[in-house]
């Protein structure tokens, strides 16, 4: 079974690589973390910025560098969007019939995408964060105070790297799911923008948050103004419990419904 799985993972990095779309999410995830990172480090100290008047952190403070150094996290939801594609351009483009025909064991097939995603994910998300650091080390030093890799810096930069890997996992788990590649998406962008900004505004179901996905990557990598979260570790097992389900329900949907 393992080899069979492996030969799987194989193909479906062939498949990946072989397509324009993950060049596009790496190139679009590295232009939307560099220009956010640029934007924050230059509007570092000034007022008015964040919520209740409060300004954003200067350059320099702890603040600062853990938010600037989190900014890589905000290219999960491209990341997630890489795993739905994975999965849903198998029934989109007519494809998924001769793949379950190549192995009539379904189950193995969505373990082999969960599998190649994720690893396809680790050198992506590390890029991404690379780019996060460059701009904010050579910006951040240009105004006078260039951010440590240390302690608790550190310690965003791998909650963020770890939040983007589990994104495209949990982006698998949705595709297989829901299988259209279209409505996966919408529903996943109105979830991530609209849901949780929803359930954060209002006060009777806010501290239901921290429980959420975004909560939980915020509680793994730093945070403006929200307070009522999980410690770091805490929201990685929720984040990584919300992947498992995600792959372990597309995987028995996947086995289970027909191919059409």
């Amino acid at each position: 079974m393992g080899a069979v799985i492996a030969r799987l993972t194989r193909a479906e990095w062939t498949k990946l690589l072989t397509t324009r779309v993950w060049i596009g999410l790496l190139l679009g995830s590295c232009v939307l973390v560099g220009g956010f990172a640029a934007l924050f480090t230059g509007f570092a100290g000034s007022s008015g910025g964040g919520p209740d008047g409060q300004g954003l952190p200067a350059i320099g403070t702890a603040d600062f560098e853990q938010l600037a150094l989190g900014v890589s996290a905000n290219a999960t939801v491209l990341f997630v969007v890489l795993g739905i594609i994975g999965t849903t351009q198998e029934y989109r483009h007519r494809t998924a019939t001769p793949t379950f025909l190549t192995s009539p064991h379904r189950g193995r097939v969505v373990v082999a995408k969960l599998l190649a995603y994720l690893v396809a994910a680790v050198p992506m998300a590390l890029l991404v964060i690379a780019v996060d650091v460059l701009v904010v080390t050579v910006y951040a030093g240009a105004r006078g105070a260039a951010p440590s890799l240390s302690g608790d810096n550190l310690r965003v930069l791998a909650g963020a790297w770890a939040a983007l890997v589990i994104y495209a996992v949990i982006g698998v788990g949705v595709g297989a799911l829901v299988r259209n590649q279209v409505g996966a998406i919408v529903g996943v962008l109105v979830y991530l923008f609209v849901v949780e900004t929803i359930v954060q505004a209002i006060p009777a179901i806010n501290s239901a948050y921290k429980w959420l996905p975004g909560g939980a990557l915020e509680a793994m990598t730093a945070t403006f103004g929200q307070t009522d979260l999980l410690s770091a570790w805490q929201g990685g097992l929720v984040l990584l419990s919300y992947g498992l389900v995600a792959a372990v329900l597309g995987t028995l949907l996947a086995v289970r419904r027909d191919v059409v």
